[in-house]
């Protein structure tokens, strides 16, 4: 039996993909009926799928009603001109003193990228991403840029292995380069890694959300 958030990551990842093809637009409520009668699904897993997308950004309440909004490649380019301030300077602080949790992260990666994602929930990439990049934010030892970092990276998190899958190696290779370089204590190796991983990143998410507004839209 398909459990509740099981079919909720499902609902998630499908509405994601309605919102950036285009088929909910900028102001369109999200309606936990309509959208249900759409997907097949009962109102519950629908109610927590738009809790969610609310959470990263791509949904904003209005009085009644969760409105839509997209994110466009300008607001991406400011979102990672942020992050690139900020992530690289926490690597290298946290190359002076590699955090406890470094090696725990590693063998989290190497897991991951031996497994593979089918062997998984779907879901276990955003966490452990999320769990690395906060892990440095906090060795960077300043918690109001940690918590930046945070909302960040959620508002980018929904283009994971199912928006860019061509991410999903690099980015696990990457994130081993980092860690690698905190661990051996390389500060400015730390530095030039995070920001070449963040860069790819944000080059990855320009380039699908150039080719979504390229592809040409079904019959309405």
């Amino acid at each position: 039996m398909t459990t509740v958030p099981s079919l909720a990551r499902d609902a998630h990842h499908r509405i994601i993909e309605m919102i950036l093809a285009g088929a909910l637009k900028p102001g369109d409520a999200l309606q936990e009926a309509s959208l249900g009668e759409v997907l097949g699904m009962s109102r519950t897993p629908v109610r927590e799928a738009i809790k969610r997308i609310e959470s990263e950004g791509l949904a904003v309440t209005e009085g009644r009603f969760t409105r839509v909004r997209r994110l466009g490649a300008a607001e991406i380019e400011e979102i990672f001109f942020l992050r690139l301030e900020l992530e690289p300077a926490c690597a290298r602080a946290a190359a002076a003193t590699p955090p406890s949790d470094t090696a725990e992260v590693e063998r989290r990666v190497r897991a991951l990228m031996h497994d593979g994602l089918e062997a998984e929930p779907d879901d276990v990439q955003w966490h452990i991403d999320n769990d690395l990049h906060e892990m440095i934010a906090r060795a960077g030892g300043n918690r109001t840029v940690a918590d930046v970092i945070a909302g960040l990276q959620r508002r980018t998190c929904i283009f994971d292995h199912t928006q860019v899958p061509e991410r999903f190696l690099k980015g696990c290779q990457e994130h081993l380069q980092i860690l690698e370089a905190i661990r051996l204590g390389d500060g400015a190796a730390a530095e030039a890694a995070m920001a070449l991983h963040l860069a790819h990143a944000r080059d990855a998410i320009l380039a699908r959300l150039q080719k979504i507004q390229t592809q040409p839209q079904g019959p309405s």
